[in-house]
């Protein structure tokens, strides 16, 4: 898990996240802590319970974006799900407790890929010896072999195509649940697991360059050595202290006056997830995993509803409310212009794969901006997803012509972003426009 200070994990998500400190000292803090309950004493480390977090704030100024940027940071099982894929338990549909089983899968690749890194070296060794069998066979003498080594070690032979046996992973069909038993899913899945031990295994073979072999037969020779019933319970094991759910679009399940038709369900599916909330045990293929210790972050635009209409219940087991605030026109300005993977920075990058360099002027920018808060005012707030309508608009007609164009320079000026969006800014039916 990260042992990032709450000051660094706000640096970084500054990089692509404008404004909304608020929101990224929450997070921060709250990821921190999960650290600092590792610290303690295990009697008291049980007693420490995470305390779950509520983003409240219009769509397009960042929740989802904090999350992404959130999965990244953590180091630790992270899965983000929305609320409204689920439902309540006894209707056709995936019930609440699939996002455990899937943090569950989450931290099984987490720590095969550690025990994998740790035996790397040796891996390597033996998908070395492999290569050679292939290149000279295995019954070649041992000065042959040593003079293909050093061929194959400064990089001569690494264009040759060879042909190799790996591990086929495939298994063709998916497991299945137990009826009376949902997330045990002992189906094809763990039955072809364990024949594919007991008849050693099925192989595939392939034809591919020396070069390109490596990383098949490394990760083939890397399982050889793991042992899967150490990495099911480390994992577990993460998921239990460190997992960390982010659940979108809770706004959607909260239930509106009246309590009729689809609110009834969106209500059962808050009902399912106030044990999960606080602390209960999931049946996993993996075998059961306590949700005690998962922090959950949710997040929501609250347009329709309120946070209040939340079951009681449910707002109690998430204490800590951030408001995530509307964007301005100089927010815009900024996240054009200031975030590390920018629309302007991208767009660029497109054109010059054509070989046309594009340059945006600082009105041009703020032209950008001043069409994005417009439009945003006048029909519907969709926060800075506005954008990427704004400049596709503005660069129809270069991207068109781009592969024409090559070697050329456009200049994007506000005049150029007035004349390409006019239509777009003044006309009050924008039904078209909207995304």
């Amino acid at each position: 898990m990260t042992t990032f200070s709450p000051r660094e994990i706000v640096s970084e998500l500054d990089r692509y996240i404008i404004g909304q400190h608020e929101a990224k000292r929450a997070v921060a803090i709250a990821l921190r802590n999960r650290w600092r309950r590792h610290q303690l004493d295990p009697d008291l480390r049980d007693e420490v319970m995470p305390k779950n977090i509520l983003m409240i704030g219009p769509t397009g100024v960042g929740k989802t974006e904090i999350s992404r940027r959130l999965a990244k940071l953590a180091g630790a099982p992270f899965i983000k799900v929305e609320a409204t894929k689920f439902t309540e338990v006894g209707y056709v549909g995936r019930d609440v407790e699939q996002i455990i089983r899937d943090l569950v899968e989450v931290g099984i690749g987490l720590a095969r890929e550690k025990k994998r890194s740790e035996v790397e070296a040796k891996a390597h060794m033996s998908a070395e010896e492999r290569v050679l069998d292939a290149l000279v066979g295995a019954t070649a003498s041992p000065a042959t072999r040593d003079s293909f080594r050093k061929k194959l070690r400064s990089g001569e032979l690494d264009d040759k195509e060879i042909d190799i046996e790996i591990a086929d992973t495939a298994t063709g069909m998916g497991g299945f649940d137990i009826p009376g038993m949902p997330g045990a899913n002992i189906g094809v899945l763990n039955l072809s697991e364990m024949f594919g031990r007991a008849m050693g295994g099925r192989t595939k073979k392939v034809r591919t360059t020396v070069k390109a072999s490596y990383t098949d037969l490394i990760r083939d020779e890397s399982d050889k050595l793991i042992d899967n019933e150490v990495i099911q319970r480390d994992a577990v094991r993460a998921v239990e202290n460190d997992g960390i759910v982010f659940l979108d679009e809770i706004d959607k399940i909260a239930a509106r006056d009246g309590g009729m038709g689809a609110g009834v369900s969106r209500e059962g599916v808050q009902r399912d997830l106030l044990p999960l909330v606080e602390g209960t045990t999931v049946s996993t293929k993996y075998g059961p995993v306590k949700t005690d210790h998962v922090l959950f972050i949710a997040s929501g635009a609250f347009h329709v509803s309120k946070p209040s209409d939340l079951l009681p219940e449910l707002q109690g087991r998430l204490p800590i409310r951030v408001e995530l605030r509307a964007l301005t026109k100089e927010d815009f300005r900024r996240i054009l212009t200031e975030t590390e993977a920018s629309l302007i920075r991208q767009y660029k990058a497109l054109m010059e794969t054509e070989g046309l360099s594009l340059e945006f002027t600082d009105n041009g920018i703020d032209a950008l901006a001043d069409v994005a808060v417009h439009l945003n005012s006048s029909v519907e707030n969709i926060g800075a997803r506005r954008l990427q309508t704004v400049m596709e608009r503005v660069l129809d007609e270069i991207s068109f012509n781009a592969p024409d164009r090559g070697g050329s320079t456009v200049v994007i000026d506000a005049d150029y972003v007035r004349k390409h969006v006019g239509d777009l800014a003044q006309n009050t039916d924008l039904s078209r426009f909207i995304l």
